[in-house]
């Protein structure tokens, strides 16, 4: 399938066939962002519903979705701007984070999380449990 039967495939503006606003990718209204793009520029959607979708062809995702991928976008007048962690959520974030890098046995901080199947770092690690991982 040609490039331009594919993009005219995907052209809904309306909603009629995808019950979507779609858009093949890269023609979407400057107006729509995806959450990435939302969350670049500071912003966040704020509850607002999904205003539309873009869709396009993708090899590598052949088996699982038939091929096809979507990236909803949502309207950049109405997003709000991102909320700042206030000192204490900062703060427990920090402590959770510290938790996961410490190692049960030794006490010390490993400078990675620690893997779930191990459960201690690698230092601690039996050797066979190490090379299996």
């Amino acid at each position: 399938m040609s490039r331009r039967r594919s993009s005219a495939m995907f052209f809904d503006p309306a909603g009629a066939r995808y019950r979507l606003p779609t858009w093949p990718w890269r023609m979407a209204p400057p107006h729509l962002l995806t959450l990435r793009q939302l969350a670049a520029r500071g912003l966040r959607p704020g509850g607002q519903p999904v205003a539309g979708q873009v869709l396009w062809r993708s090899n590598r995702y052949r088996s699982r979705t038939g091929g096809i991928r979507a990236a909803y976008l949502y309207d950049v007048r109405l997003a709000l701007p991102k909320r700042v962690p206030t000192a204490g959520q900062r703060a427990a974030l920090d402590k959770a984070m510290a938790a996961r890098r410490t190692c049960p046995d030794c006490g010390r901080d490993a400078g990675y999380v620690l893997s779930r199947r191990l459960g201690v770092c690698l230092d601690c690690a039996p050797e066979m449990e190490v090379s299996a991982a």
